[in-house]
């Protein structure tokens, strides 16, 4: 009853919004009507989620106001603390370092400080047992009876630190580069010391990008599932699964859910209070002066081991280990046939959800730069919505969704490369977004004054040439697929395996050495996109 009113009041909101069409320039039909079903289409999981709850209300309240959920909030809130402000102390000093100074290896630092990013948090996890865990190799190799337990929160942060620190990185690395090194050298010229400019006129510069950064950040911790639960640290995610996969009634998962999607959705509010009402901006038009880059002198080795430390754990680390374990079983019949099934389902899926997704985002991007009104604001924010979603609520709620409304889909690949679409779909926007705004709308009236129509023109003009968009949103949106682990586990046909899904359940029965090759072959494959992503946007050595 509660999902049909709501449905009611989103459709009458919506035909008013048509109705008042001094809003806006009507865009074509083939533009229109795919983002307000796409729009619809976003906002499903949450709102199905939320009404399904609201059907049971009385338990509902008492899950959010017990002690497991306030404990789970503690937890919660603790870990994306400590993971945001130790990628911080790791991002801001390695992007100094790699754009303002004359460190050796310079280029080879930009571009390896950016591949931890193809490692998912479930395959760190696991290698930070193997590692670190009773047992594990560093015990052996120290000959030592015990070391400090890595299960818990300072495994789960140790690992999601090393492994998202980018995330803040790459913003504040750009925020450098762009910066005019004009503010820093007349303050320079003032009297003041080389730290009192970064603090007083540097970093204030930085603030909007250590921020945006630092929401990626806080929201990949948020809605990590593979490092807690391996590591045994609970969270909301870890408990959502949990209840899910052991209740008959799963109320309290629905409950748990939707704290955690508030969660997500305040930290979207608090970073946009944050940011600064007078963006900063190069003081000069053209081309900026290169900046001098700082002669380290005798602190150029403290600078290398700093970054070699730093890589040495969140990538050296987990490729060494993989590939000490992943080679005790390498040319196992078996093994090798399950792991090239699992590596064809990975990629099949992923570049069918990747197509959809980029599809998808085409005619929201249009709408949003080309046809400006109060309906593509709406629907803009709505595909944005999603960017607060983790995968685990978006798993759990088509679920439902599917079970008690469209049985057929229920564990089908329709609703898998859905639920990949509803999670990705603001990259593929936002890429396009970019693109579509850097291109001249002159270009497409010359075309239509030349006589052909509206589809004509997107075919022939604006498809070529947001292609650089379209092709790096893909392989963001593909890198993405590979990696998602709770909505493949969840809503995966039965038997049908990934990389993803094979190492999480290898990991779990501590079938190692599987799981390591399985690891292996993901960071492989991701990497492929990632590194074209380095050559082709901008993070290419300087």
């Amino acid at each position: 009853m509660a999902t049909t009113k709501i449905y009611d009041i989103c459709t009458i909101m919506i035909n008013r919004i048509l109705l008042q069409k001094n809003y806006f320039k009507t865009p074509p039909v083939f533009v229109l009507a795919p983002s307000i079903v796409l729009g619809i289409a976003m906002v499903l999981p949450p709102v199905y989620l939320i009404a399904s709850a609201i059907n049971k209300r009385s338990d509902l309240l008492d899950v959010l106001v017990g002690t497991r959920t306030t404990e789970l909030f503690v937890n919660t809130i603790l870990l994306i603390l400590c993971v945001s402000i130790l990628s911080i102390l790791i991002a801001v000093p390695m992007a100094w370092i790699t754009t303002r100074t004359d460190v050796p290896f310079k280029n080879f630092w930009i571009v390896i400080t950016v591949l931890p990013l193809v490692i998912p948090s479930y395959v760190g996890g696991f290698v930070m047992i193997l590692a670190l865990g009773s047992r594990g190799m560093l015990q052996s190799i120290l000959g030592i009876r015990e070391l400090p337990d890595i299960y818990g929160l300072s495994g789960a942060v140790l690992t999601l630190t090393l492994l998202s620190f980018p995330y803040i990185l790459l913003p504040v690395r750009a925020a450098f580069v762009n910066m005019d090194p004009a503010l820093e050298e007349a303050s320079l010229s003032l009297g003041r010391s080389k730290i009192s400019t970064f603090f007083k006129i540097t970093l204030p510069h930085l603030r909007t990008s250590i921020m945006s950064g630092t929401i990626l950040v806080a929201l990949y911790t948020l809605s990590d599932f593979g490092a807690v639960s391996l590591l045994r640290y609970e969270t909301f995610t870890w408990a959502i699964y949990i209840q899910y996969e052991s209740m008959f009634d799963r109320t309290m998962a629905s409950g748990l859910s939707i704290v955690l999607v508030s969660i997500a959705i305040i930290l979207l509010i608090a970073e946009s209070k944050t940011r600064s009402p007078n963006e900063h901006y190069p003081s000069v038009k053209g081309v900026l002066r290169p900046t001098v880059q700082l002669n380290l002198g005798g602190w150029k080795w403290l600078t290398m081991s700093f970054c070699s430390i730093v890589m040495t754990f969140s990538l050296l680390l987990p490729i060494s280990v993989l590939s000490y374990w992943a080679l005790r079983i390498l040319g196992s019949e078996n093994i090798m046939i399950n792991l090239w099934k699992a590596a064809y389902n990975s990629i099949y899926i992923s570049g069918i959800a990747t197509f959809v997704t980029i599809i998808a985002s085409m005619p929201i991007a249009i709408l949003t730069v080309r046809y400006q009104s109060k309906l593509s604001s709406i629907l803009e924010k709505l595909t944005y919505t999603s960017f607060a979603l983790p995968g685990i609520v978006v798993a759990i709620s088509l679920v439902y969704f599917s079970v008690h409304h469209a049985t057929p889909l229920y564990q089908t690949h329709f609703i898998l490369v859905f639920a990949y679409m509803v999670l990705f779909i603001p990259l593929g926007v936002g890429a396009m977004r970019t693109s579509l705004i850097q291109l001249n709308p002159n270009l497409e009236e010359s075309a239509r004054g030349l006589g052909k129509n509206t589809l004509q023109v997107f075919l022939s003009i604006t498809l070529p040439l947001i292609k650089p968009g379209i092709i790096a949103a893909s392989a963001m949106v593909f890198l993405l697929c590979m990696k998602e682990l709770p909505v493949t586990l969840i809503l995966s046909p039965i038997g049908f395996t990934t990389l993803a899904t094979t190492i999480w359940s290898t990991a779990e029965e501590a079938f190692f050495a599987q799981a390591a090759i399985s690891s292996l072959v993901l960071i492989i494959v991701s990497s492929i996109p990632m590194l074209f992503l380095i050559r082709n946007r901008g993070y290419r050595p300087l």
